[in-house]
C-alpha cells in the first residue's frame, strides 16, 4: 500500500516512529522500517527532537499537497528515544496552523458527483514508464517546495529549517553525517572536541527523500575525512543506505573525500558519546595515515563469543 499511495499521487502525511523490522521481533529504535520503503516514492523528513518532529508535521501538508508535488510524506523520529520522551516544545496556535496549512482542494476525487471516476492501481506497458517518470520529476520538484515552505514557516515561528543542518561544519576537518536523535549526541561530542582544538563537524540530514545529493556533497567538500552513520544495514555487503547516497552524491559531483560507513544502534542498541568520539578518533587516524583499511564498519557491536 505504501507504493500504491505514492503511485496514485495521494498527499498522505504519515508519522513514522522508527523501529526495527522483524525478524527477529524487536520494537526498539533503528531505521530499518524507513529504509525498507526509502524507494517507494514518499518524501521523507527526519527529526532530531520532538520540536523538529512537530514542526516537520506542520510543514508536511503544505509540501505534500503542492500541485507540483502531490506525493505522500512521512515524518520520521526515533522510537522511544524521542517518541516516548518528555520534552518542552513551542506550540503554534490552532488558528495560525490552519492558516499556514491551508485547505486541501483536490482537482479530482472519487466523491465528486460532477466528475464520476473510478481509480485502480493498474498500469500496463503503454503508460507505466511515463507515470513513474512523472513521480520522479515530482520528487525532484519537492526539494524546492520544501525550502519554500520552510521559509514561510520561519516567518511564522522564527525556527529555520533547510535540507540538512550543518553544525560546526564550515571549517571542519573531520565530519559525521547522521540522522534523527543521534545528531544531538554528536553535537555534544563536537563541542567537546572543539574545546580540545579538534576541528570536528556534523551534517545532520533532515530531508532524506528527495536526497539533496549536490548540496550534501558541496557541504562536505572541505573535510579531510567523513564518517556516515547508518542506523540500518542494507545487508548488501557495501554499506548502509545513507552511506550509499552520500558517497554517490560526492562521486557524481567530482568531490573526493575519504569516507567510511558505520552501522550502529540496531534494535535499540545505545549509542553514547564515547561511541561517537571513537568515530572521530578513527577519522583523525584516516587523516593522519591517508588509509582506510575497511570502509564498512560496525559501531558498538559485541564480539561473536559474547553473543
Amino acid at each position: 500500500m505504501i507504493y500504491i499511495a505514492s503511485s496514485l499521487r495521494l498527499p498522505i502525511v504519515l508519522s513514522l516512529v522508527n523501529r526495527a523490522v522483524s525478524g527477529p521481533l524487536n520494537i526498539h529504535c533503528d531505521h530499518s522500517d524507513a529504509m525498507g520503503v526509502r524507494d517507494a516514492g514518499w518524501i521523507m523528513l527526519f527529526s532530531e527532537t520532538n520540536q523538529e518532529a512537530y514542526d516537520n508535521l506542520l510543514m508536511a501538508h503544505r509540501i505534500a499537497e503542492n500541485e507540483d508535488v502531490m506525493l505522500p510524506l512521512m515524518v520520521c523520529q526515533d522510537g522511544f528515544i524521542t517518541s516516548h520522551a518528555i520534552e518542552n516544545i513551542e506550540l503554534v496556535e490552532d488558528d495560525q496552523v490552519k492558516d499556514f496549512v491551508g485547505k486541501y482542494e483536490p482537482k479530482h476525487y472519487l466523491l465528486n458527483k460532477e466528475e464520476p471516476i473510478s481509480v485502480g492501481p493498474l498500469d500496463l506497458q503503454a503508460y507505466l514508464f511515463e507515470h513513474k517518470a512523472q513521480q520522479a520529476e515530482a520528487m525532484k520538484k519537492a526539494k524546492q517546495v520544501i525550502l519554500d515552505v520552510a521559509k514561510d514557516f520561519e516567518k511564522m515561528t522564527g525556527r529555520k529549517y533547510g535540507l540538512f543542518e550543518g553544525y560546526q561544519l564550515d571549517d571542519c576537518e573531520i565530519a559525521i553525517v547522521c540522522m534523527n536523535s543521534t545528531a544531538g549526541t554528536t553535537k555534544f561530542v563536537v563541542d567537546n572536541l572543539r574545546a580540545q582544538g579538534i576541528k570536528a563537524g556534523l551534517l545532520k540530514i533532515r530531508v532524506f527523500r528527495p536526497f539533496p545529493a549536490i548540496e550534501v556533497a558541496q557541504a562536505l567538500s572541505n573535510a579531510k575525512a567523513v564518517a556516515v552513520l547508518d542506523r540500518a544495514d542494507s545487508l548488501n555487503g557495501a554499506g548502509g543506505a545513507l552511506f550509499e547516497d552520500v558517497t554517490s552524491g560526492m562521486y557524481v559531483n567530482n568531490i573526493h573525500v575519504p569516507a567510511v560507513n558505520y552501522i550502529y544502534g540496531i534494535g535499540g542498541r545505545d549509542t553514547k558519546a564515547d561511541d561517537i568520539e571513537s568515530v572521530y578518533k578513527d577519522l583523525l587516524e584516516i587523516v593522519k595515515t591517508g588509509k582506510i583499511e575497511n570502509p564498512y564498519r560496525y559501531l558498538g557491536l559485541r564480539k561473536e563469543a559474547d553473543c
